[in-house]
């Protein structure tokens, strides 16, 4: 999420380079050659109609904040950083007990002093945060974006790698394609666990508390990296949400907690990545 202003080969240009620096950590010789990386971009579904990809994205005040799935996944964001980050002020009863109107504003103006939301105007927050909830709640933009990484997923595709929202959008095209042969998922600063917001409205629906697995449970194996202190990805073990057989492992990424560099090039991830060539 967020990255609406870039493109494919902009992402690749920082990922590429921090994947081999995983894989390198991790103690595999193997390097990877840059045809061999492809980018499913779904960025650009979610600028407005008529506003070209180098515009800016639209100017939102805290009013512009839904009551319902934004506010609530906000509230989440907030008492996650707070119970994490010392310096944010943490939500209190009479907090939670105000309107719509006054609890966000109190949410904002608390995520303005966490480290993991530094230099990220209130604008640029709130409309990450309606990314999030657009693609759940728009089966076009849902749709697009999962056919997105259809398209770039092939027989001769062995690895998944998908960051932040991208996890959701991946997983939802994996479940979708039940015959592909990736070897293995991973999935960095995942929002998938999150009750309510996320994991119950993912689709497929999960049947009896328990999510599908993406792939064939005997052949993709799903690895979920996490840091403790990534306020997006709430939930940090989702053995509990699609199986005892995720590999989850926490991560420290300093103050960038949710920086997809910092992920990759962990040796967790890289170890992950370079299995399924082995």
């Amino acid at each position: 999420m967020g990255k609406q202003q870039l493109g494919e080969q902009t992402l690749l240009s920082q990922w590429t380079p921090a994947l081999h620096d995983g894989m390198r950590r991790a103690g595999s010789a193997m390097r990877l050659a840059d045809s061999d990386v492809v980018m499913a971009f779904y960025g650009d579904l979610f600028l407005p109609l008529g506003q070209r990809l180098a515009g800016d994205d639209p100017h939102y005040e805290w009013w512009d904040v839904s009551a319902g799935p934004e506010t609530e996944l906000l509230l989440q964001w907030w008492e996650h950083a707070a119970a994490v980050e010392p310096q944010v002020v943490a939500p209190n009863a009479q907090n939670l007990l105000a309107g719509v109107g006054p609890i966000v504003q109190s949410a904002l103006l608390a995520l303005s002093g966490s480290r993991f939301f530094a230099g990220l105007a209130e604008k640029a927050l709130i409309f990450d945060l309606k990314q999030v909830v657009r693609y759940l709640a728009e089966p076009e933009i849902r749709a697009a974006a999962r056919d997105r990484v259809r398209q770039m997923v092939g027989a001769d595709t062995h690895v998944v790698v998908a960051h932040s929202l991208g996890s959701l959008v991946a997983y939802e095209a994996l479940c979708s394609m039940p015959e592909h042969d990736v070897r293995s998922f991973v999935t960095l600063g995942s929002p998938l666990g999150i009750p309510n917001l996320i994991f119950d409205r993912v689709d497929p629906t999960p049947e009896q508390g328990v999510g599908r697995w993406p792939g064939k449970p005997s052949s993709t194996v799903w690895t979920n990296v996490a840091d403790a202190r990534d306020v997006v990805a709430l939930v940090k073990d989702l053995r509990p949400c699609f199986g005892r057989d995720v590999v989850c492992h926490l991560v420290p990424n300093g103050s960038h907690a949710h920086d997809v560099s910092h992920y990759l090039t962990k040796k967790e991830t890289g170890k992950a990545i370079a299995a399924a060539f082995e």
